[in-house]
């Protein structure tokens, strides 16, 4: 994105954004965040830093109503880390941001799919019918479901595969600058190996040779290929999941796609478990194949699952109680 700001405040609101990207870090939607706050200060005609005050800032606060907890804490937040960064580049003694956080309710845990639903969801999304805009649906929605739960990927991270970040000799996919703007290497075993190459063989057969920059994942080929669109991909997943009807527990989200990133880090955490691994000592393993940003958000898994709270308790037993390890071999 490319920052446009007009207000007093716009240079440093510039500077600040490209102080973070040259960390790695994209931040969008900060700057969307900060283009809002931009705006108001135009509209409110402030034309003195120094007039950006906490009232100032609760009035834009209140001039953009939120109906979640979640999306009011962002925009606050934005605002009281740029105003943060400008004290800690002395441009300013204090910062100005005095606006509590919203609190925010128990959330629900997210749906997790088990392995058997996965494989009825591949069968639905492999009998989906083709249409004169979207050919091949099922072998490429297929694919990439099977990617997510596989490899834990981002719909958006399979959607901008290209041809030449998919590596078989190595058995890898490079994930090109993902959601926190880090490149990293995916490996893949020799099952998930045969379906991507039974994928790329097929787009061969029916539209001739990959060239290095084509998506793997496309529905328009002529005259050029373009990427699927995320709300593509979600919205057919969301239609599968009707039709399979699956039973929500109380207090669990409706499945969507996202789940099936998080049935795969469960799935991992608990063969972990029961395989006698400990998952803390592979936790930061865990979090750089998923591209967190670290991993502690790796770590909240850990804590969203029954099965995986008895087994963390179950090894603790036995830690605390070597006889119980005897009873139990």
């Amino acid at each position: 994105m490319t920052a446009s700001f007009h207000s007093v405040l716009g240079k440093d609101f510039s500077a600040y954004l490209s102080y973070k990207r040259a960390l790695g870090r994209k931040f969008d939607t900060e700057e969307l965040a900060l283009q809002l706050f931009d705006r108001f200060l135009v509209e409110e005609r402030v034309s003195d830093a120094a007039l950006v005050q906490p009232a100032l800032i609760e009035a834009f606060l209140v001039s953009r109503p939120r109906t979640r907890p979640r999306s009011y804490n962002h925009l606050l937040g934005v605002l009281r880390c740029f105003f943060a960064w400008q004290v800690t580049q002395e441009r300013l003694a204090h910062s100005p941001v005095r606006a509590h956080p919203q609190p925010v309710t128990s959330q629900l845990k997210p749906f997790l799919f088990e392995p058997a639903q996965v494989e009825y969801i591949l069968t639905l999304a492999s009998q989906l019918p083709d249409n004169s805009r979207a050919p091949c649906r099922g072998m490429v929605y297929r694919t990439i479901f099977s990617l997510m739960y596989g490899l834990g990927l981002r719909v958006g991270e399979i959607v901008h595969l290209r041809y030449r970040d998919v590596d078989c000799q190595r058995s890898l996919l490079v994930i090109d600058k993902s959601k926190f703007g880090k490149t990293r290497l995916v490996p893949f075993g020799p099952r998930m190996a045969q379906q991507i190459a039974v994928y790329l063989q097929f787009g061969v057969d029916r539209y001739g040779s990959w060239q290095p920059d084509d998506p793997v994942f496309s529905f328009s080929f002529f005259p050029e290929r373009k990427p699927m669109r995320i709300e593509t991909v979600s919205q057919t997943f969301h239609h599968l999941i009707l039709k399979m009807d699956p039973y929500v527990p109380p207090g669990v989200r409706q499945p969507h796609l996202h789940c099936l990133r998080h049935s795969f880090a469960v799935a991992t955490l608990l063969r972990w478990y029961r395989t006698g691994v400990d998952p803390k000592q592979r936790l930061f393993h865990l979090s750089t194949f998923m591209g967190h940003a670290d991993p502690a958000s790796t770590a909240w898994y850990l804590t969203i699952t029954e099965a995986l709270l008895r087994e963390a308790s179950q090894r603790f037993e036995r830690f605390a109680d070597p006889r119980r390890e005897e009873e139990l071999s």
